[in-house]
């Protein structure tokens, strides 16, 4: 189906999501080490779409779908390791930046190529989506140390998108529990190891894994009406909301070319619907 309102408002939904989710999670991660932070936030929602499941009474769908899903979980490990190794080389921006534009390029590139059909304005709205993630992430400095990680951590959370969108309507909840599977079991071992959680880091990781696991399934779904290249766009605006919600809760402020960014992602997403 395609269904403008199922698209617009899922897709836009895991974009707030999303970006709640990460700052949420930023703010985890000055708490406690971020691996951890990772890992207990994809145990958390593995728990979450595991009852959600159940609660449902979702059917278990075929291998394929199934497959799928593993398959996601795998480059959203690929993605997140690169992302963090690559953060910790910089410039931190540059980094964000790169891999947050192919992670939305990607889907949008593969939908083509599966004969996805896109019109002018949303080939506009589009462009103006990735130019608004690159100036709201990027940092002035510049750099090279971390840019092939970038790429290499943008292609695994652009597979991730890809892979999930291929699942068949109505699998959404078991598709990501194989995903969180996948990723929580090669993250877990990696965050028993350093000191004891700390109890003020509990509430952000909780927050942020449930924010997650919500910008998932509205990712999924809009995916599933057959807008892969729009859905993913959709959701991948949400560098937007992170910054709107550091402005409102840290007053941080905004340089020149962010504001830009802002004003450009939100341009872009009525121009991306318009044609839905």
């Amino acid at each position: 189906m395609n269904d403008l309102p199922t698209v617009l408002a899922a897709g836009l939904g895991a974009a707030v999501a999303f970006g709640a989710g990460d700052f949420s999670g930023g703010l985890a991660t000055k708490r406690d080490p971020v691996v951890r932070v990772v890992a207990l936030a994809h145990l958390l929602s593995l728990t979450l779409f595991v009852v959600l499941a159940l609660l449902t009474g979702e059917a278990v769908p075929g291998p394929a779908d199934l497959a799928w899903g593993a398959l996601a979980g795998v480059g959203g490990v690929v993605g997140l390791a690169a992302l963090y190794r690559g953060l910790a080389l910089g410039p931190m921006g540059t980094v964000a930046a790169t891999s947050a534009v192919l992670a939305a390029a990607l889907p949008v590139v593969v939908s083509v190529l599966l004969g996805g059909q896109l019109g002018t304005g949303q080939r506009v709205g589009i462009v103006l989506a990735l130019l608004g993630v690159t100036l709201l992430s990027r940092d002035q400095a510049q750099g090279r140390g971390g840019l092939g990680l970038a790429v290499l951590a943008g292609l695994g959370f652009g597979a991730f998108f890809v892979l999930l969108g291929q699942t068949q309507a109505g699998s959404v909840f078991w598709p990501l529990v194989m995903a969180r599977l996948v990723s929580a079991g090669v993250m877990l071992p990696l965050a028993v190891r350093g000191p004891g959680l700390r109890p003020h880091a509990t509430g952000p990781i909780v927050l942020s894994s449930l924010l997650d696991a919500l910008g998932n399934v509205l990712f999924v779904v809009a995916a599933q009406t057959g807008r892969l290249a729009e859905a993913s766009v959709l959701s991948n605006v949400y560098p937007a909301f992170t910054v709107l919600l550091a402005l409102v809760m840290l007053r941080e402020r905004l340089r020149g070319d962010q504001w830009w960014g802002l004003a450009a992602t939100l341009l872009a997403v009525p121009l991306i619907a318009a044609h839905l």
